[in-house]
């Protein structure tokens, strides 16, 4: 079975690796953390409090909140899983960047503006304003449905290293205390500084996170001892195969092609930046539209050479393979999901193993963090805020921390339970944290399209599109769609954003106009 030994009821756990992690490894990965955390307390001495903990008072610079777009959609699934990408010799990954750039300009030119003129903290709040509150609410709960998915998924895999560093062993006890030990850190500095603590942590962790993954490359290059025009022929070769070995692959089955990029990764994105409060609320904290604009498009710009360069570590280490041979012998990795892993923990020096380490959990924080602050914001502002008890700034502001702490909890307990999941679906990793998020996607951004580009549409047919996204997505499932058809049959993930996220648009399209009276009795 693919990704056996990183399942917790796997009957073998992985040989520890033999370079170990001496020292020096563990005084670097500590000291990092130790930053991470001392960057919160001193955010925190702003005691913001009320709307300023979730939009840091509307004062971020923009070439910072970029850069925290860019960490928070990085991810530990992009640390491990694009370079098993690029083992495999799927460039096509890159072709996402398209749909990305088409969704950030659809963000940037109508999204943010109607943010701002809103007034939101929370952006199911203009759901709210167009369809009524329990529009709004019913948005707000399938976004937290879809992160908990989502994040609980990243969370399972930034601990699969930590559980192999610390405890020589990623069976069930020793994962799940990785997993703990993760959330804690990252809840800690979150729960003290708001949003502002975890867009400054998050443009330390991108630093961290580009330089180590650079400091890899140059290593991997020097020990392949291959002339770069033979780099750049195998490369060639290898993608080459790839693409011959999937030409007769059905169109619904490929994930990354250039109609995908066009389509179900225009909408993938559109819903992350648009639609999910783990990215948009970021673009609220500039100081006006213009600056938010800015921000979402220049991040997706600076995330096309950090993607590649995630790819690359992953081609040179097939070359390096295939010249030295297979990195650890003893651990099983036909699909390549721990190949940079092992890399790190098996021939990197000494220092540099742990400086590696530090960048792989900076990808992990600077996602966890984000996406607990989101959670908390649309608790308060979806639910609290709309109850019959309104609390003053500082009592709202100690109620958000205790809400971080159950959300790390939940999100704690799903990853705990990814291990399975992911080990039954035999998906990429990447992949897989990618289409798990779908669920929430689909109906989300068929709701905001209609709201924001209509004059049609209901709660009522809202609500009725955010459940029929999930339900459409489910039935697209290999393992549903299996059972369903009798065939073994998979559609990928674009696939299955685009055609869920087409229907649930038409669902919300199909209401009538609210009436601004009935809004209001809301």
């Amino acid at each position: 079975m693919p990704f056996s030994i990183l399942a917790t009821h796997s009957p073998t756990p992985a040989a520890p690796p033999a370079g170990g992690f001496a020292v020096l490894d563990w005084a670097i990965l500590v000291a990092y953390l130790v930053v991470v955390l001392v960057i919160g307390a001193i955010v925190s001495r702003r005691k913001e409090q009320g709307t300023d903990f979730f939009l840091a008072g509307r004062s971020m610079p923009t070439w910072a909140v970029a850069i925290s777009v860019l960490a928070t959609a990085l991810s530990a699934a992009t640390f491990i899983g694009g370079p098993q990408l690029g083992y495999l010799g799927s460039f096509g990954y890159l072709l996402a960047s398209i749909g990305g750039l088409l969704a950030v300009l659809i963000v940037g030119l109508w999204f943010v503006p109607a943010f701002y003129r809103a007034g939101v903290t929370s952006v199911y709040e203009l759901v709210g304003s167009r369809f009524g509150g329990p529009a709004q609410r019913a948005s707000s709960v399938v976004f937290m449905f879809g992160r908990l998915l989502a994040s609980g998924a990243r969370l399972f895999i930034v601990a699969i290293p930590f559980s192999l560093v610390a405890f020589n062993d990623v069976s069930g006890l020793s994962l799940a205390m990785s997993i703990l030990l993760i959330a804690v850190v990252a809840s800690a500095y979150t729960m003290a500084g708001g949003i502002r603590a975890v867009i400054w942590t998050d443009v330390l962790q991108a630093v961290v996170v580009v330089g180590t993954v650079l400091v890899a490359l140059v290593i991997l290059l020097d020990r392949i001892e291959m002339p770069l025009d033979g780099v750049l022929t195998a490369m060639d070769d290898r993608i080459k195969g790839l693409a011959a070995a999937r030409a007769d692959e059905p169109w619904i089955q490929q994930p990354y092609t250039l109609l995908t990029a066009f389509v179900g990764f225009t909408l993938f994105n559109l819903a992350a930046f648009g639609t999910d409060q783990d990215l948009a609320q970021r673009l609220l904290t500039c100081r006006n539209a213009r600056s938010g604009t800015v921000a979402v498009i220049l991040s997706q710009v600076l995330s096309w050479p950090v993607v590649l360069l995630f790819l690359l570590i992953g081609m040179l280490l097939f070359i390096h393979e295939q010249m030295h041979g297979t990195i650890m012998p003893g651990v099983p990795d036909a699909q390549g999901q721990k190949v940079f892993l092992l890399f790190i923990l098996n021939e990197m020096p000494t220092g540099l193993r742990g400086l590696l380490m530090a960048g792989l959990f900076a990808a992990a924080m600077s996602s966890l963090d984000s996406v607990l602050n989101a959670l908390a914001s649309t608790t308060v502002a979806d639910f609290v805020r709309r109850g019959s008890r309104q609390l003053d700034p500082g009592s709202e502001t100690r109620l958000t921390r205790w809400i971080i702490l159950a959300w790390a909890v939940l999100l704690s307990g799903f990853a705990i339970g990814c291990a399975a999941w992911q080990s039954s679906s035999e998906l990429p990793l990447i992949d897989f944290a990618l289409g798990v998020m779908v669920y929430a996607y689909a109906g989300l951004v068929g709701v905001f399209l209609c709201a924001l580009f209509t004059r049609r549409g209901n709660a009522i047919s809202a609500m009725a599109a955010l459940l029929v996204g999930i339900i459409m997505v489910a039935l697209m499932e290999p393992a549903l769609w299996t059972w369903w058809t009798g065939e073994e049959w998979t559609i990928a993930f674009p696939w299955r954003m685009t055609f869920a996220s087409t229907v649930a648009f038409l669902v919300c399209l199909a209401g009538p106009p609210v009436r601004t009276s009935a809004i209001e009795a809301d």
